[in-house]
């Protein structure tokens, strides 16, 4: 009977370390256990923003336990941002707010400045016309394989864009993709 309480319990206490944070450009539900985000939803803001992100530094949140530069250092994963710094770049102040662990991933470096990259770009000449709303879901294998700093690689990521009533599904698989047209991974209902 032990047993079965303690297997019941697990999966709560796994769930208590997934924390929601909603901030003014983005919500995210992030998970300590594997030290990255799990969802994050955003509208883009500033589609025609021209505000400058160098010298702009990655900051923690001194309540959650996210990844930091040690996760990134010395290997193929780059800080993606899953809201993109440039959909919010109104002024240096909002698009800073998108410097946090909390808003980024375990992405590879071929993704994340590739076909992620050029998506987000069409987000914002969307953006232009329409209101846009993402949700970014983060894709973990079971047992997911784990950087030296001890973040979770992700496997995968789901993007969803909402547009009126049209909605757009992709998935990515977190891999060296470079090269490749973001409509590729678009799944088809």
């Amino acid at each position: 009977m032990k047993k079965i309480l303690i297997l019941l319990l697990l999966p709560l206490s796994l769930l208590a370390q997934n924390k929601t944070i909603v901030t003014d450009i983005f919500t995210v539900t992030y998970s300590e256990d594997l030290q990255q985000p799990l969802e994050v939803k955003y509208t883009i803001q500033c589609p025609l923003g021209d505000a400058k992100r160098e010298g702009i530094s990655w900051r923690k949140d001194p309540s959650i336990k996210t990844s930091d530069n040690d996760d990134y250092t010395k290997n193929v994963w780059d800080r993606g941002h899953l809201a993109p710094a440039a959909a919010f770049s109104c002024d240096r102040e909002t698009i800073a707010k998108t410097f946090t662990y909390l808003n980024c991933a375990l992405q590879h470096e071929g993704l994340n400045r590739g076909p992620w990259k050029e998506l987000e770009r069409f987000e914002r000449n969307l953006a232009k016309f329409f209101e846009v709303i993402v949700i970014v879901k983060v894709d973990f294998d079971e047992q997911p394989l784990r950087v030296l700093g001890g973040a979770a690689i992700p496997r995968g990521f789901y993007k969803t864009i909402f547009i009126k009533d049209n909605t757009w599904k992709f998935y990515f698989p977190n891999t060296d993709v470079a090269g490749e047209d973001w409509a590729n991974f678009k799944i088809v209902d």
